[in-house]
């Protein structure tokens, strides 16, 4: 998912989505999986040069990824798709940017967790303790984690609450880059990851595997080339209407549901369920690890700061 809050920093997408050269590109790219370059060229009767100029654009903008394979003739660049949506954020008022409070919650501070293996965590040089033990998720080492991975259970997470009183809080926007926990790694490795504050469910989506296919942007070159290497990025949106997963609803929880205010506690979990109907583990990816270098990124937007003194 490709999220721009500012259009004025979508400019370079909006340029590469400005051709039917390029829009057909992503066309096939979507029906078929992927492609090679040679592939492109011949289905849109355009030169090897000109195909790979766009694929460039693609990739510059995140759209696309452009990794080699052995071919029968030496390598093959093949074409795969690395965004499946792209939300646009449209405000009316420029200045209601301001009504917003920020924060990046690395991927090991959780405050608790339950967990079964397959799992494990890692910093950006290395692995903490061992794999599928979930002892080491109490480490004092998990606090500079940027992977974790469980095949069954929760980890939560306590968000910064900044509002002062008389603030309420209008929306929460939640971002995370996520994958299932598959032995090794699969694309078609589906996972219904869930998502509670303080104990309310937001509701579920489909993952639907743990990816492979090159290596994550920001991945380290010492991490094992036969595990995941990138996961999706996905936006948490909890508004008035209920609770949406990249745009789509998917739980009836409103924002006045979780009746947060100044003094509120506000404890995120992100949960594999014994219960799910397709069980297929959590990976998190942090900063050091994966496509975004980031950690859990979390929006509160607020109303009601008329009058407020300053801190």
């Amino acid at each position: 998912m490709i999220h721009i809050v500012d259009v004025k920093n979508g400019s370079k997408l909006f340029d590469a989505l400005n051709s039917n050269v390029r829009i057909e590109i992503l066309s096939i790219l979507r029906a078929n999986g992927e492609a090679n370059l040679n592939q492109l060229a011949k289905s849109l009767n355009i030169s090897n040069g000109a195909v790979t100029a766009h694929a460039k654009k693609l990739q510059d903008s995140n759209l696309i990824s452009v990794h080699s394979r052995p071919g029968v003739r030496g390598s093959q660049k093949i074409c795969k798709l690395t965004a499946e949506k792209i939300i646009v954020e449209l405000f009316d008022d420029v200045a209601s940017l301001k009504d917003v409070y920020s924060f990046d919650v690395g991927i090991g501070h959780y405050v608790d967790y339950s967990i079964k293996p397959t799992c494990g965590l890692a910093t950006e040089t290395s692995v903490i303790g061992e794999f599928d033990d979930p002892k080491y998720f109490s480490f004092p080492e998990r606090i500079g984690a940027g992977l974790l991975w469980f095949a069954q259970g929760y980890v939560a997470y306590k968000l910064p609450n900044s509002l002062k009183a008389p603030e309420v809080c209008t929306e929460l926007q939640i971002s995370m880059e996520i994958s299932s926990e598959a032995p090794g790694f699969s694309d078609n490795y589906p996972s219904d990851i869930s998502f509670k504050i303080n104990g309310i469910p937001l509701g579920f989506f489909t993952i639907p595997g743990e990816f492979n296919d090159r290596r994550g942007i920001f991945t380290p070159s010492w991490w094992f080339e036969n595990l995941g290497q990138y996961g999706k990025l996905k936006l948490l949106t909890i508004k008035d209407s209920g609770c949406y997963m990249d745009g789509l609803r998917i739980h009836d929880t409103t924002i006045g549901d979780l009746n947060i205010t100044p003094r509120s506690d506000i404890i995120f979990s992100i949960e594999s369920r014994e219960d799910a109907a397709v069980k297929g583990g959590v990976t998190l990816f942090g900063k050091g690890f994966g496509d975004f270098n980031s950690g859990i990124t979390v929006k509160m937007f607020y109303a009601g700061s008329e009058g407020v003194p300053p801190a």
